[in-house]
């Protein structure tokens, strides 16, 4: 594998990267996807099922058949050392910042030719988003990271990616209140 792909973060990076916590069925790695890597990395369950049949040939994650009384057998999957060897090489590796693509902001950019109100709409369908996103890390936070110091260190880590997302969110509302409160000025 050349190193410029080990630098394109892939869907087999985030599924590495939540089952090297614990192996665990396709299913349940949807659940846990969706519970934390999915915070950041977002994948519909029918794409996690295809890479995992991937990660599977490309012997990174291997799985075991468990029977299952009255109910199809489950398959349990789990990180082989070949594949954390490549998310240890893929971590290693710089990234660049995502750029940013956001059908809001090209709407804002372009809002002059709308009427204040559309924009504002608009605004406060994302507030409401947001918001809900943030109370939910809140929670997450109260739940499982009252005492970061005190927390193993993989627990560490998984709080320094919350953090990221309660600031991005905490940022992300207090630029939602400084635009509708400017735009409330604005007569059109």
């Amino acid at each position: 594998m050349s190193s410029g792909e080990l630098k394109i973060m892939a869907l087999a990076h985030a599924i590495l990267a939540a089952l090297v916590e614990a192996p665990c069925s396709g299913y349940d790695l949807a659940k846990r996807f969706d519970g934390s890597v999915g915070f950041f990395w977002s994948a519909s369950h029918q794409q996690i099922y295809r890479e995992l049949s991937k990660l599977e040939d490309q012997a990174w994650i291997s799985s075991e058949s468990i029977l299952q009384a009255g109910r199809p057998d489950k398959r349990l999957y789990s990180v082989t050392d070949l594949g954390e060897q490549h998310l240890k090489e893929w971590i290693a590796q710089p990234c660049e910042p995502t750029p940013i693509k956001d059908d809001l902001l090209v709407k804002i950019f372009a809002g002059h030719i709308a009427p204040n109100q559309t924009i504002l709409a608009e605004l406060e369908h994302h507030q409401k988003a947001h918001q809900k996103k943030l109370s939910t890390y809140k929670e997450l936070e109260q739940r499982y990271f009252q005492n970061p110091q005190e927390l193993p260190e993989a627990g560490k880590f998984q709080y320094l990616t919350l953090l990221n997302g309660i600031s991005y969110e905490t940022h992300w509302l207090a630029w939602c209140y400084q635009v509708m409160e400017l735009l409330q000025t604005i007569e059109n």
